[in-house]
């Protein structure tokens, strides 16, 4: 006669285990969120100041300079690759992105060279 292997029993959940993987992703969480809020302004003011500073000289290079603007990135520091820029040639504006986190243009014044528009908080 031949023997019939059982099946192995199904593991059941375990609530408490399943407790503790939900309060420790929920601290995990917290835990980024909280950091998240420690750093976010200075990474705030790093990015408005990235963007102030491309704009600045994207906007010499390309008016006084008289290079296109694509060429004007060899201009910038190290660390600057993330700074997006376009150009408004009617207003004689160049506009700098960093990431999402910030924007900022400056404008060719007769005079005065590339001014930055004020900053808005």
């Amino acid at each position: 006669m031949a023997t019939a292997e059982m099946p192995a029993p199904r593991r059941t959940a375990n609530p408490a285990r399943w407790r503790r993987r939900r309060r420790g992703a929920a601290i995990a969480v917290l835990v980024l969120a909280a950091a998240l809020a420690l750093v976010w302004p200075r990474l705030r003011s790093y990015a408005t100041l990235a963007a102030s500073y491309g704009a600045h000289v994207a906007c010499t290079c390309h008016y006084i300079g008289g290079r296109p603007l694509k060429d004007c990135r060899h201009d910038f520091e190290r660390g600057m690759g993330v700074v997006t820029l376009s150009a408004d040639e009617p207003a004689r504006r160049v506009t700098a992105r960093y990431l999402f986190l910030a924007r900022q243009s400056a404008t060719l014044a007769d005079g005065a060279g590339c001014l930055l528009e004020p900053w808005r908080g």
